[in-house]
């Protein structure tokens, strides 16, 4: 046995650890039992007392009558065993494919406040990072935190150039913490995981070091510092969205200090009122920035819960918190409407093709039994019922499936859902009558429309060109919900569209168009004019003529003679 005190024993401290590394972890505290056995017994203690309920349930009967019980208590005894916990207990409240809808439904009510520590203490680790005091630093530092959460906690100040910032402090030896639950964690998946009655997909122990990699990001406020001018460099271009600025002077791996965001809670509805803020306004910029998140750019905010959220007196909308976000390439976001079009379509058996693709079933997968099943809970997601769509009611019965079916939810979309139903539960509070198809789907319709990427523009085809025949009744559908969407105008569409069908990549689509008018031996007027009539509102003779003539010239005459061989004959030779 190594002797103690080598550094073959003592390893890294991973209190100095900056990202999450199980290897390090493992070799400090392999040899440390009396340092684990406290906290050991604290999670035997607190599980234990769970895990023995539900058995007394069962020995009872009482299974069915004790359920909320239960549930509320796996909530309280994850709150009772400190930061880490409460991280696993946000992160199953995404996992359908891992809790039951029960406990998932009041593990979404998990709060991560905290009682805040002690402000000496804080005080202590911005002087330990920067190097200065408050009072060297801050003309105006706060007595007490405004806000306490899991991992850290805000004080309000003001630095001697006069901006009002937020001070984030880290709670200490956090970091330490983590690291000892997740050896914990780890060693326990390693050998308990195969008797564990979950649909895991794959080893546990790499859950929890993808959990750990995670938490490490979210618990590092630079890479929180780079993730909010990121998001802000995505957003300049919105004036409906809000993202403080970054002191960096003043902000380390352990202190975050950033512009101060005057603002209130979305849930605070007195105050909205109070400042005669619009709320379908305020819900109509959190779903168009959060699908913009999705769908354009790939960077999205993870975590978008009640407090991270503020509805500014100008109008505008700010995020705040970047610690947790996440990536999306683009095969996946191109996968990603897939899913939509097969949704659009009715598709069922490419819908789980998409499902293949996105990492929810596994290639050995047989889709035969799956596809009735997908039929069944979203057959009518864009039917009659297409109002009453909801993601939390999509969430639940999916939920539904996954117990009964090999799905399972990979982490990056673990997150995704987190984000929208958090989002959605958002808009409810503003608006109990809200729809969110109101705003999703005249985005998602007027992206497609838009075309602006090749993939777009062939997913746009997919959507309306079924064997080769156009499908009226779903450009119409298109075009109606689009033209819901105040921001949409038809021209600039019609604009793109053109300039598309006049170029060589669209040389079979013409074909098909043309084919299109005149299939089955007739011509297509009745559906011709209920397009007309759709659009004929934003139609006018100079707009129609500023459209072609902008499209033509965007092309060279060359192009336009082989188009339009009598544009040729006019020509002077």
């Amino acid at each position: 046995m190594p002797v103690r005190g080598s550094s073959a024993v003592t390893g890294v401290d991973p209190g100095s650890l900056q990202a999450y590394d199980p290897l390090v972890i493992g070799r400090y505290y392999r040899w440390r039992v009396w340092t684990l056995a406290w906290r050991i017994l604290q999670i035997s203690w607190w599980l234990g007392t769970f895990v023995l309920g539900l058995q007394s349930d069962r020995w009872f009967g009482r299974e069915d009558r004790h359920r909320p019980r239960r549930a509320s208590q796996l909530r309280q005894v994850l709150t009772n065993l400190g930061p880490t916990f409460i991280k696993v207990g946000q992160a199953l409240s995404t996992r359908p494919d891992l809790v039951r809808k029960d406990f998932l439904d009041e593990l979404i009510k998990l709060q991560d406040q905290l009682p805040a520590f002690p402000t000496p203490l804080a005080r202590a680790i911005i002087e330990a990072e920067l190097g200065y005091s408050p009072e060297e630093i801050f003309s105006v530092f706060s007595a007490a935190p405004v806000a306490a959460a899991s991992l850290g906690q805000v004080y309000r100040a003001r630095l001697f150039s006069g901006e009002e910032v937020a001070v984030k402090v880290q709670r200490p030896n956090l970091r330490p913490m983590i690291c000892r639950d997740l050896f914990l964690m780890r060693w326990a998946a390693s050998w308990l995981g195969r008797f564990l009655p979950l649909n895991l997909g794959h080893d546990l122990t790499l859950i929890v070091d993808e959990f750990g990699t995670k938490l490490f990001e979210e618990i590092d406020y630079l890479n929180e510092g780079r993730n909010a001018e990121r998001f802000a460099e995505n957003f300049k271009a919105d004036a409906t969205v809000k993202v403080p600025q970054i002191h960096w002077p003043y902000s380390t791996h352990r202190v975050l200090t950033l512009e101060w965001i005057e603002g209130c809670k979305l849930i605070d509805l007195e105050t909205i009122a109070a400042a005669n803020l619009d709320r379908d306004r305020l819900i109509e910029i959190g779903v168009t920035s959060g699908l913009r998140q999705l769908l354009e750019f790939g960077f999205f905010h993870a975590d978008p819960h009640p407090g991270n959220l503020f509805a500014m007196a100008d109008g505008r909308m700010a995020y705040i918190d970047f610690g947790m976000m996440d990536q999306l390439n683009q095969d996946t976001k191109e996968t990603l409407v897939d899913a939509v079009v097969c949704l659009i379509n009715q598709d069922f058996e490419q819908l789980g093709q998409a499902f293949i693709k996105l990492g929810f079933l596994t290639p050995e997968t047989d889709l035969g039994p799956i596809i009735p099943a997908l039929q069944r809970v979203l057959g009518d997601t864009l039917g009659a019922r297409v109002r009453d769509f909801n993601f939390k009611t999509i969430t639940d019965q999916f939920s539904e499936l996954m117990y009964d079916y090999p799905f399972r939810v990979p982490a990056k979309f673990a997150l995704i859902i987190r984000s929208l139903v958090t989002q959605e539960g958002l808009a409810l509070s503003l608006n109990p009558d809200f729809k969110i198809v109101d705003v999703a789907y005249p985005y998602v319709a007027r992206r497609l429309l838009l075309g602006e990427t090749p993939a777009l523009r062939q997913r746009l085809l997919e959507v309306l060109f079924k064997d080769g025949q156009l499908q009226w009744q779903r450009l119409e559908n298109m075009l109606s919900i689009a033209r819901t969407d105040v921001n949409f105008d038809v021209l600039p569409t019609a604009r793109l569209g053109l300039g598309y069908l006049l170029s060589e990549e669209a040389e079979q689509l013409r074909r098909m168009i043309l084919l299109a008018l005149t299939e089955n031996d007739r011509l297509h007027t009745e559906e011709v004019q209920r397009l007309w009539a759709l659009m004929k509102d934003d139609i006018t003779v100079d707009r129609v003529l500023g459209l072609a003539w902008s499209a033509l010239t965007d092309y060279s005459l060359h192009q336009a003679q082989q188009l339009v061989p009598a544009v040729g004959n006019l020509l002077p030779r």
